[in-house]
């Protein structure tokens, strides 16, 4: 069941939220031809994974395809030359996400390869 602000999961970001974080991610990929997929979507099976820890396979069939999320979850997690976080981690601080990260767990680290 989708609540009143379109979420369905918990850990799901409502339009609003991800609006001030859409540009950050749209630019971290080379726009050779339209999307077909809204990053809405993906940004919120990111979230979820991390959240729930769950396998690629087993996100639930709500989000897109598990190759799609993984493809820009390793665009996203991947540092850019000269800086010091990756993207993912960026807009995650920007949105205040509270997650493995900001509680330092074992997974959020393994994500980040640290």
């Amino acid at each position: 069941m989708v609540s009143e602000d379109n979420r369905i999961y918990p850990s799901d970001l409502t339009r609003e939220q991800f609006e001030t974080v859409r540009p950050l991610l749209e630019a971290a990929r080379k726009k050779t031809k339209p999307r077909k997929i809204d990053l809405f979507h993906v940004f919120n099976a990111v979230l979820y994974l991390l959240k729930t820890g769950c396998q690629w396979r087993m996100l639930p069939k709500e989000y897109p395809k598990w190759r799609t999320v993984h493809e820009y979850f390793t665009i996203w997690r991947t540092p850019q030359q000269g800086q010091e976080h990756c993207l993912l981690e960026q807009v995650l601080k920007k949105i205040g996400w509270k997650g493995p990260l900001s509680t330092g767990t074992e997974r959020g680290n393994q994500l980040f390869n640290r």
